[in-house]
């Protein structure tokens, strides 16, 4: 903490440490999401593929 006298004024950042916490915290959050969403999207459209080729090898109609 070079410009701080110590750990404390460090995180209160003469009193501006909840708005500068508070949006590294948001936007932590928003990247964090933005990486992992289409992640979950793929998984999720991998399981709809793969229950509709079993659907499909179940009727016959896979060849």
């Amino acid at each position: 903490m070079f410009q701080f006298e110590n750990f404390d004024a460090f995180i209160s950042m003469g009193g501006h440490g909840p708005y500068v916490w508070g949006a590294y915290g948001l936007s932590l959050t928003i990247m964090t999401w933005l990486a992992l969403a289409p992640l979950r999207r793929q998984r999720v459209l991998l399981a709809t593929l793969r229950q509709r080729i079993h659907a499909q090898d179940q009727k016959g109609g896979g060849q």
